[in-house]
């Protein structure tokens, strides 16, 4: 893997030789269990990082609550002088930082610099919104009154997220949080410790630069042990937490119980809808990429095609001949489009879902199966399938993270397409294929798609960081990213001030003394 620069690259993000095994450095941590990494490209061992005991979790909260109370005092346009400096590291370090993403996650070697781009994007919209923090005035109905609405930092904020964006997804949250006031704990995924450690040691070296205290940012490893011990702190203010949905139903209990707060991205299950009037030039590289960019691995991946009964031959013969063309293999090598899977694990469920979908009347148009041979010594390298299916079959219901797409008929209206599109219990992504106003305005309509996102002649896949990022239903209506997701990092304070000689009561009231 030296002739990718693995090696150099983890040597340049303060990780040490692959060879050796890296860490976390974790010279102030105690005797956590040994979390070991290996390469879903490979099967090599990248390296080991510590698993965080009870006792290491304590300390780091400790410094997190401390320094939250410093962090908090310096104005917003300053924190964002710290996210404009970690946003222009990330500029420095976008080749090796993507290398590892690639080689420890597995997706394409474009996608990981992709994956970096989303963290210098973020980092640059957080930075103009650390001057746009705004409140409102509201008028009062007394005289000589004047209401505001101003807001405040949270305090922590505990961040869970997945193997598949290792740190994107962090950085939509820690940016924000950062020029809200906020401090940051961080649990990447077990799966990709490496990538989490990596990011620490970037920002850890821009806070020391700027005599911030460490608690400002700090992460913490392991499995969904450290992740209870998350959300049962009362002193974690805001839970964000990228998963399934039964990690989600887990996590929005527990933190709603102890009425802290939770932002919660699970699952999808997302559609494409494609009609009469759709365009194969848009149609088919939407498709594809959204079915198996990432192996497939993406919340926002298309597992959904609902074709109109007209036109139905012609698209799926023209995505079966593009799946023909599909090259597999090692991600690093940018002449290949997918890579593997993120382990074995994710294997049994790819092939338990093809063999569950046959047994339900599926038809394979594209058969998947597990690659062998020189270059998939990892095992985790698998074909992307197409198979014929109706919404209705258990396993079309549910969300398989992987490469499979599901090909379906709708006849009569756009209005049929819609509702089986609406059809799962899931909501994060959707999309329409469509040349005519009218079905492309019903799709976006009130009684239209019923997900977060909603896009038309473009697929279900690939989020600008301007717009609210999240969905509904089983996707647990979080929204992370652009917009206005800022105010779910801080708490909303109203104030009254009356500067008059008197004290008037609101709607009219009197209360003589």
């Amino acid at each position: 893997m030296t002739d990718f620069g693995i090696k150099e690259a983890l040597l340049e993000l303060g990780l040490k030789d692959i060879n050796n095994g890296t860490s976390t450095g974790s010279d102030n941590f105690s005797n956590g269990e040994i979390i070991e990494s290996y390469s879903p490209v490979d099967g090599k061992l990248i390296g080991k990082v510590v698993a965080t005991s009870k006792e290491d979790y304590e300390k780091v909260m400790e410094k997190a609550t401390k320094a939250f109370k410093s962090f908090r005092d310096i104005p917003a346009p300053q924190r964002g002088e710290i996210v404009r400096q970690f946003g222009n590291k990330l500029r420095e370090l976008k080749e090796p930082l993507g290398k590892l993403i690639s080689y420890e996650m597995g997706k394409s070697l474009q996608e990981g610099y992709g994956e970096v781009q989303e963290m210098i994007d973020i980092c640059d919209f957080a930075v103009g919104l650390s001057r746009q923090l705004n409140g409102q005035t509201i008028p009062s109905e007394r005289p000589m009154h004047v209401m505001r609405e101003q807001w405040h930092p949270i305090g922590v904020v505990g961040i869970i997220s997945a193997f598949n964006f290792p740190v994107a997804v962090w950085a939509w949250n820690t940016a924000l949080a950062w020029i809200c006031g906020d401090v940051c704990v961080w649990k990447g995924s077990e799966k990709v410790p490496l990538c989490s450690v990596a990011c620490q040691n970037i920002i850890a070296g821009v806070l020391k630069e700027n005599n911030l205290p460490e608690g400002v940012s700090s992460i913490i490893n392991g499995d969904y042990n450290v992740g209870e011990m998350m959300t049962n702190d009362t002193r974690m203010a805001l839970v964000s937490a990228t998963g399934s949905t039964k990690m989600g139903r887990a996590v929005g209990t527990t933190v709603a119980k102890r009425f802290g707060k939770s932002l919660l991205e699970l699952g999808g299950n997302n559609a494409i809808i494609i009609t009469p009037t759709a365009d194969l030039k848009v149609v088919v590289p939407g498709a594809v990429f959204g079915a198996v960019g990432t192996c497939g691995q993406r919340c926002t991946s298309t597992r959904r095609l609902i074709i109109h009964e007209s036109v139905y031959d012609k698209v799926r013969d023209a995505i079966v001949g593009a799946y023909n063309q599909i090259k597999i293999g090692n991600p690093l090598d940018e002449n290949n489009h997918v890579g593997p899977l993120i382990d074995h694990d994710s294997v049994n469920t790819y092939l338990a879902a093809i063999a569950k979908a046959k047994a339900e009347g599926g038809n394979v148009l594209v058969e998947g199966g597990v690659l062998e041979g020189e270059g998939y010594e990892s095992g985790c390298y698998v074909k992307p399938a197409i198979i014929e299916a109706d919404n209705h079959f258990e396993i079309v219901q549910h969300e398989t993270f992987a490469p499979i797409l599901y090909l379906m008929k709708y006849a009569g209206e756009v209005e049929n397409g819609i509702a089986q599109q609406n059809g799962v219990a899931q909501g994060l992504s959707s999309a329409i294929m469509t040349n005519e106003l009218k079905e492309a305005e019903k799709f976006l309509s009130y009684s239209g798609s019923d997900c977060g996102i909603a896009n038309v002649n473009i697929g279900t896949s690939g989020a600008e960081i301007g717009g609210a990022f999240g969905g509904e239903k089983e996707t647990g209506g979080g929204r992370e990213s652009g917009s206005d997701a800022w105010k779910v990092y801080m708490r909303r304070q109203t104030n009254t001030i009356n500067y008059s000689d008197e004290l008037p009561l609101a709607q009219g009231i009197k209360f003589d003394l």
